[in-house]
């Protein structure tokens, strides 16, 4: 086809494909059949199979495989149906950002983290936006690595942060560094380690820990660390993701935790637990927000990473 012929097929394509379409054909995919997508949109079927043909017809090619077990798209049908999910994203940031311009103390903004730095910098945010915008809503996503980024691609979240051991190589999304993070060793208050002055993290070895499970980013960090200062690293008594359960630990009883720098950095969050005077030089690693390339950030998400610059340019100042 020429480049007239193109030509015409984009302007007929903007002529007549239309929202209402795109949304059925969305929803034709995420079900895999045409009665569930008609059930979800609470149309007819009739009206389903007419749009997918009429946008057949409007393309010139097949957008879905009909089988008896439903339907799939088609190569053409995935090429559109990814711009069409990054279409109703850009829609959905549109109508937002006309929200939070018509009234700044209000609005939403989705964001994901990994549990174990959800209680740093992005709760210190959080509270401070909170504080100034009352009536605005997070919704904060706990997840990591390419499940992270995937969210991001599918406009599921506007903000990432995530601790790396560097930047993703990924085309598609914008990185910045905030500051680098190290793990820290915690301890109830009552904890006899904590009246020392400094501790080598050679006389630990023989304590109850807890720290992130085998395999783990901070599993690995912790092992380093203690061959660092010349020594094998102990067995954790207990292996958890939850960041909650190892401060408990340690807050209740005589187990030292380890978390990230940035959970005991929000004052009065955990008054039960200290920071013990051991370092851990070798565990530091960036903290980054990540953003989708090419998508305009709202105000209120562009205010949430101009607030967590100022926290980690204060956590740095700290460390």
């Amino acid at each position: 086809m020429g480049a007239h012929g193109s030509m015409d097929r984009h302007q007929r394509a903007r002529r007549r494909l239309k929202l209402r379409q795109l949304e059925i054909l969305l929803a034709v995919a995420d079900t895999g059949s045409m009665a569930k997508a008609a059930t979800r949109l609470a149309i007819t079927q009739p009206a389903i199979s007419r749009a997918l043909a009429d946008a057949e017809q409007t393309l010139g090619v097949p957008l879905f495989d009909r089988g008896a077990h439903g339907v799939e798209p088609t190569q053409y049908g995935r090429a559109l149906l990814k711009h069409g999910v990054a279409a109703f994203g850009e829609l959905d940031q549109g109508v937002r950002e006309i929200e939070f311009l018509a009234d700044p103390t209000a609005g939403q903004l989705r964001i994901g983290t990994p549990a174990g730095i959800s209680e740093g910098i992005v709760l210190t945010a959080i509270n401070r936006l909170s504080r100034q915008y009352p009536r605005v809503v997070f919704h904060v996503a706990i997840a990591t690595g390419s499940t992270l980024l995937d969210q991001l691609r599918e406009r599921d979240i506007e903000l990432g942060f995530d601790t790396l051991s560097g930047p993703v190589s990924e085309g598609d999304i914008d990185v910045e560094e905030l500051y680098d993070e190290p793990l820290v060793v915690v301890a109830g208050v009552d904890n006899p380690w904590l009246r020392r002055r400094k501790i080598r993290l050679a006389e630990l070895t023989n304590e109850p820990w807890t720290w992130p499970p085998p395999g783990s980013t901070y599993d690995s960090l912790v092992v380093e660390a203690f061959r660092a200062n010349g020594v094998e690293p102990p067995r954790a008594a207990i292996y958890t993701h939850a960041i909650n359960m190892r401060i408990s630990l340690a807050a209740t009883g005589p187990f030292l935790a380890v978390v990230t720098a940035g959970v005991i950095s929000v004052p009065g969050k955990y008054p039960s637990i200290r920071k013990l005077p051991v370092d851990l030089p070798t565990t530091l690693r960036g903290f980054y927000v990540l953003t989708l390339k090419k998508r305009t950030l709202s105000p209120l998400a562009q205010g949430f990473i101009d607030c967590a610059r100022d926290i980690a340019k204060s956590l740095a100042k700290s460390k």
